[in-house]
This record gives structure tokens, C-alpha cells and sequence, in this order.
């Protein structure tokens, strides 16, 4: 095949995801090609070694992938191909580490759409959003995004408050952001701030309930809760996988619920659509969680 299509995918974890493989190809990548334990320091000489291979014309036709489990080093990493590219030999690179760009885009998305539809037109702006179990990097791109648009981002650990704000510091000076923390460490935690939240976010690990139906009683300005955990149990009590904007009856303010599949479904549609503008696009795109968010809310707006 003559300048096929490729994608390679640099991994700073042992095992590159098979999602990410499957929805390469299914965006209609020829071949791709997977890195492990790839370091950031790794980068230029591989990032070169890619671009440098091939013709001007077979070099629009290749992309590079940043997967593993940080949204931090990703990020870092997407910075070091694009600080190694010399033009006109250049290629376009998107990182989605564990999916947490993809999915935070998502999740927030949908949440913006959800506020808009319970009576806030405003969206984020201004809303009170705590993510339970946000210190991992679903929580932290979450928080990064919602910031953005105007929020008031609390990270909810179970060790803590102080523990979820030493989790965010590093991104808060990064990004300028104000992520703040909360804690989740039991009920009584749990109740005293559920009655300020305008959206709470299930994001702790898979199989983790994270609220109840009775917690949620004390919300009594919820409007929306989303949760991103799709294997049972619930991560919040009562949304089910493919809610989407099911009013909940155990909150006061009948809080519009947002699952799991719903959210993955616009997770779904996100990731392949920055897939195919890495093949489409005229000129090399590097693609962040700005751009996740971009399209994102297009899509949960459709």
C-alpha cells in the first residue's frame, strides 16, 4: 500500500490500551503501531525518527497517539513532539491518557447541556461541581475544563480535602486554574457539602458506589448528576448507565441524571471525530483536552 495511513502510539505504561487501537482503526488508520514504556525524554528522538521517514506528502498521512495514565506527563509529551517537529515535516498528535481527556470532555459537556436544560442558562458559570473521586485524571480534566467555562471546582477525595488539593496544585499553577478540595472521606463529610452542590460527578474507581439515594436527599440544589463509572455497583445511587437527563426523585430538585453509556456515547463520538481530523486535516492539529472539549460540546449540543 503507498502512503498508507499510520498512527504511532506512545505509551509510558507497559501495555498500550486496546480502546485506543480499536478506535485508530475504526477512524480508518492503515496501520498502527504501539510503543510501551515510553519515557518523556523518549520523545524527540521517536517524534523525529516518525517525521523523518517518510516523503512531505506520506508525513500528512501519519499521526502520533499519547496514551498511559497521567493527563500531566500526556500533556508533557504532547509539548515535546510538537517542540521536535521541523517543518514541513510534521505531524499532527493528540494524547488521551486511560481516555480521561476524552471522557472529562464528555462528562462536562453533557453536564453544561444538563445545567442549560434544568434552568441555568448560564451553564457552568458560577455552578458549584464536586467530583467524587476527582483526584484521578478523569477528576483533574474535569476540573481543569469546568474551571474554564466558569465553575466552581471542588475535588472530593476520600482521604481528604487536604489530600485532593495537594492532587491539584500542580495543575492549578500549570493552568491558572482554581480547583479546590472537599472531603469524602465518610457521611457526615459527604452531607455537609451535598446541600451547596449545583452538579456532583461520580468519578472514583470502577465498582465504587460513591453516593446514595439518602445523600442525595441532601442536595437541595442539585441539578444535575453525572457518573462515568459503568460497572455496577453505581457510583451514585439511582442514575442508571443510560440515563440520559432522567430526573431523579430522591433529589428535591428532581436533578437531571447523566450514566455512564451516555456520557461513554459522547466519549465514543469525540474520540473519533479528533481521530479523523488527524487524517483530514490540511495542516498538522495538536489535539489537547481544549479541543476535546470543543468538539465535545458540539456534540452534546447536536
Amino acid at each position: 500500500m503507498k502512503d498508507p495511513y499510520l498512527l504511532h502510539m506512545f505509551n509510558p505504561t507497559k501495555n498500550v490500551s486496546p480502546f485506543d487501537v480499536n478506535m485508530a482503526y475504526e477512524a480508518e488508520f492503515n496501520g498502527v503501531i504501539p510503543y510501551t514504556n515510553v519515557t518523556l525524554e523518549d520523545i524527540h528522538a521517536l517524534t523525529q525518527d516518525t517525521i523523518f521517514s517518510r516523503s512531505p506528502t506520506g508525513v500528512k498521512r501519519t499521526g502520533i497517539f499519547i496514551g498511559g495514565r497521567d493527563f500531566g506527563l500526556a500533556i508533557d509529551m504532547l509539548e515535546a513532539a510538537k517542540k521536535a517537529m521541523v517543518p514541513p515535516f510534521e505531524v499532527s498528535v493528540f494524547a488521551d491518557p486511560s481516555g480521561a481527556i476524552t471522557t472529562a470532555a464528555a462528562l462536562m459537556a453533557c453536564v453544561e447541556t444538563a445545567l442549560r436544560k434544568n434552568g441555568r442558562a448560564n451553564g457552568l458559570s458560577g455552578a458549584n461541581v464536586y467530583i467524587v473521586g476527582g483526584t484521578g485524571p478523569v477528576g483533574v480534566c474535569a476540573g481543569i475544563l469546568g474551571s474554564n467555562s466558569g465553575a466552581n471546582m471542588f475535588l472530593a477525595s476520600q482521604r481528604g480535602a487536604e489530600a485532593a488539593m495537594q492532587a491539584a496544585a500542580p495543575y492549578k499553577e500549570r493552568y491558572g486554574v482554581k480547583l479546590q478540595g472537599a472531603d469524602s472521606s465518610n457521611d457526615a463529610a459527604i452531607r455537609a457539602f451535598l446541600p451547596r452542590a449545583h452538579v456532583v460527578v461520580g468519578a472514583a474507581k470502577a465498582g465504587f458506589q460513591v453516593l446514595s439515594r439518602a445523600q442525595l436527599g441532601a442536595a437541595a440544589e442539585l441539578l444535575v448528576a453525572a457518573d462515568v463509572n459503568a460497572v455496577p455497583p453505581a457510583g451514585i445511587e439511582g442514575v442508571g448507565v443510560n440515563d440520559k437527563g432522567k430526573a431523579l426523585e430522591s433529589t428535591p430538585a428532581k436533578a437531571l441524571g447523566f450514566g455512564a453509556l451516555a456520557i461513554g456515547n459522547v466519549k465514543y463520538q469525540v474520540h473519533y471525530r479528533l481521530f479523523q481530523l488527524m487524517i483530514q486535516a490540511a495542516k498538522p492539529v495538536y489535539l489537547d483536552h481544549v479541543k476535546a472539549f470543543e468538539v465535545a460540546r458540539e456534540i452534546a449540543a447536536g
